[in-house]
């Protein structure tokens, strides 16, 4: 049978086009007008809100319906939200009374790249599906060696190069497989090796070192002097003991500033043990790392230039938006042997060319972001004249807050005041310490983390959220000198 003739009846009878539901480039314009006022309206009121909130477990989620909707919902239902379920119930990691962990930073030139990240949609695998992510990667690392005054073998124009990677948990999980595959090269088993690092080393390491497929008893935390620091001697006598019993040291981690107090572990100390023991020497830059942006900073990367490798993190102190964490290798090759495998929809003329960087032989995931472009932005918009001011704007009011705090007499400073972190305690005791750092946070005010120095209970002030200034520093010490 055939189709009957077009007419005006049949034309009525047709139906409508379905509708596409994509939002349009002009209704993106609109609401992306609105998201980025709403942004600018949180950051310039942040501070009417409490740092921490005050929600039980499973509150948040019970302002949520229990199905998901069925038909379109205007978006700027989506937008009321945002002050309706997620203001009331997020922790204000950019408030100018943040001071526990580490700061993790975003900032304008940070937040802006992230939505174009977001709009170019690239997914960077290899080098041909994402040219510009690729090379930009490449190239502003390369800057990030000489903003920090970082050795050269760190530079893609040798053998080695720098990667973004999410976190530094990432980092020092690449560094360990490649130091796994290079002993493993060279004839040990993966029941001999063994991998070492300071007691107060970040606890990556640890879960790195599962993941690699080692044991909890092939992982060595190492002694720490009065300041906290690993000890070489300690490192060498573990390491010796190892190879004694038939164990094959794998790697060592050496951190510049510890989570719990910043302190520096002995780079150039350790370096020379690293070496005969034929260990791959990984640094943790974490936070402090950043500090290096200023020269006057730059004594603790002493012996950096033997590293294997070193990660520092930008989303901490650098007000480069999470996640942004700056991987960095003397020698690419065992990181591309230990992480790089190449099915056949992924061969392309470019990589075979050998002319070009995969980057998905330098992390865990196949795919990645855009991320250099957050990192791009900052360094443009702040040049490093404005980064240095700001960490060392952060460093005078931690050594501010340290002086009040060594001259009270109900005080005393848990270890040295190093950069932009205070540790202290209360001079009666863990009990009063911990209430001290109870009654703070109950404030809302102000949010302080603790840890354990000595087996001592400690307070921790961390100073390096952007926004805050000299009266935040000046409030947090008002409210400890009034709670002590």
């Amino acid at each position: 049978m055939g189709c009957p003739q077009a007419g005006p009846d049949t034309v009525a009878a047709m139906p409508e086009t379905p509708m596409s539901f994509h939002m349009t480039p002009e209704e993106l314009r609109r609401w992306g007008h609105e998201v980025v006022d709403w942004v600018a309206d949180y950051l310039a009121t942040i501070e009417q809100h409490p740092v921490v909130p005050g929600v039980e477990p499973g509150e948040v989620r019970s302002w949520l319906p229990p199905a998901p909707p069925e038909k379109p919902e205007p978006f700027g239902d989506v937008i009321a939200d945002l002050d309706r379920v997620v203001i009331p119930g997020t922790t204000h990691w950019q408030h100018p009374g943040f001071h526990a962990f580490f700061p993790a930073n975003t900032s304008g030139p940070g937040i802006l790249a992230d939505i174009v990240s977001s709009g170019l949609g690239t997914q960077g695998m290899l080098w041909q599906t994402g040219p510009a992510l690729t090379e930009v990667e490449t190239h502003v690392l390369d800057w990030v060696v000489d903003l920090l005054g970082l050795p050269e073998r760190f530079r893609s124009t040798g053998d080695g190069g720098g990667v973004i990677q999410d976190s530094a948990s990432s980092a020092t999980l690449c560094a360990l497989l490649a130091a796994r595959e290079r002993a493993m090269a060279r004839g040990a088993t993966l029941d001999q090796l063994v991998v070492y690092a300071s007691a107060h080393a970040h606890s990556s390491l640890e879960k790195g070192a599962r993941v690699a497929g080692l044991r909890p008893d092939q992982l060595r935390l190492v002694d720490v002097d009065d300041d906290f620091a690993l000890r070489p001697e300690a490192l060498a006598g573990a390491v010796a003991a190892d190879q004694a019993a038939g164990r094959v040291p794998c790697l060592v981690m050496a951190t510049i500033g510890t989570t719990s107090s910043l302190a520096v572990d002995p780079v150039a100390e350790v370096a020379p043990i690293a070496e005969d023991a034929g260990m791959w020497l990984h640094v943790d830059g974490a936070m402090a790392g950043s500090a290096a942006v200023c020269p006057e900073h730059r004594d603790q990367q002493a012996g950096l230039e033997r590293a294997d490798s070193y990660v520092f993190n930008p989303h901490k102190w650098l007000f480069t938006t999470f996640d942004c964490s700056c991987f960095f290798v003397a020698d690419r090759a065992p990181l591309i042997q230990a992480l790089s495998i190449l099915p056949e929809y992924l061969r392309n003329a470019a990589s075979e060319s050998g002319a070009v960087i995969d980057y998905r032989d330098w992390q865990v995931p196949l795919g990645r972001r855009f991320r250099a472009l957050k990192l791009w932005f900052v360094l443009r918009w702040y040049g490093a004249e404005g980064l240095r001011h700001h960490v060392r704007e952060h460093v005078r009011l931690a050594q501010e807050l340290a002086a009040r705090i060594e001259a009270d007499p109900r005080l005393e400073l848990a270890a040295p005041a190093r950069l932009n972190l205070v540790c202290f305690r209360h001079v009666d005791g863990d009990g009063p310490t911990e209430a001290l750092h109870h009654a703070l946070n109950a404030t809302g005010r102000v949010y302080l983390t603790h840890t354990r120095l000595a087996d001592r209970y400690v307070v921790r002030a961390s100073i390096g959220a952007w926004t805050t200034e000299q009266r935040h520093v000046d409030a947090l010490w008002r409210l400890v000198d009034e709670l002590a």
